[in-house]
């Protein structure tokens, strides 16, 4: 599976929506780096309770939206 996150927004600003709809993840839970997306990907999907593929599917909506996620 491509875990690759393809962004339209800065991370700052999606972890910041991230955060809004799930008050639970903290920014330590959303510490990314490039080339990381796997340790991401795999910390935010245990919190959510959704799989790799949903998770990433999320946080890319939340970039392209750019506004509140759901």
């Amino acid at each position: 599976m491509d875990t690759q996150l393809k962004l339209e927004a800065p991370w700052e600003e999606v972890k910041e929506k991230l955060k809004e709809v799930h008050a639970d993840l903290t920014d330590e839970d959303l510490e990314y780096a490039p080339g990381q997306e796997q340790q991401l990907l795999e910390r935010v999907s245990k919190i959510i309770g959704k799989d790799i593929a949903a998770t990433k599917g999320w946080i890319e909506s939340v970039s392209f939206n750019k506004n509140i996620a759901s």
